[in-house]
């Protein structure tokens, strides 16, 4: 097991910041191609039996549209994804990126134990999630790493500005001792 283990960081897998870095871009990524389905007519189709369902997103139908909720949500994980990207440099930016992904996933996530027909009868007494559910259940591990990323960033702005800074904006005095 040890070599195993040296081998390992031999390669760099345990570097500073590659779980982070990897998390981030991961993130990215999936913003950008789930935003992108959300032009399209068929996405917006598939898209009904979650709005329908969703406790924090059926609203959107009577404001935007069937098209018109695609076209929002295809421009907020456009939006989130932007955020995490800059990410990698501004970790304020960051942050709002995170806080717009962990609500994105607690959103979808409310929709889980309203799916019509999303658990079906199994033979060992536990019901088996199907069809809608299964392919929601991704989003909890996209939540988990919207929390770390959130936390990641968080710590690293608290940790650049003191706590009080955050808060308070300099005083003439401070500017003009500068």
């Amino acid at each position: 097991m040890s070599l195993l283990i040296k081998a390992l960081v031999k390669l760099g897998l345990f570097k500073v910041d590659l779980d982070y870095r990897l998390l981030r871009a991961s993130m990215v990524i999936i913003y950008f191609f789930f935003g992108y389905q959300k032009w399209f007519d068929y996405e917006a189709q598939g898209l009904i039996p979650f709005f329908k369902h969703g406790p924090l997103i059926f609203w959107m139908y009577s404001v935007f549209g069937v098209k018109g909720s695609s076209y929002f949500l295809g421009v907020s994980e456009w939006l989130f994804g932007a955020l995490l990207f800059a990410g990698f440099w501004n970790k304020k930016s960051g942050v709002l990126g995170a806080l717009g992904s962990v609500f994105t996933f607690l959103a979808t996530l409310t929709i889980i134990p309203f799916m019509p027909e999303g658990w079906a009868p199994s033979a060992g007494g536990f019901p088996a999630m199907v069809g809608n559910v299964a392919f929601l259940m991704k989003d909890v591990v996209l939540l988990a790493v919207s929390i770390y990323l959130l936390k990641q960033d968080a710590s690293r702005v608290a940790l650049a500005e003191p706590i009080g800074e955050l808060s308070r904006t300099p005083t003439a005095a401070q500017v003009s001792s500068t």
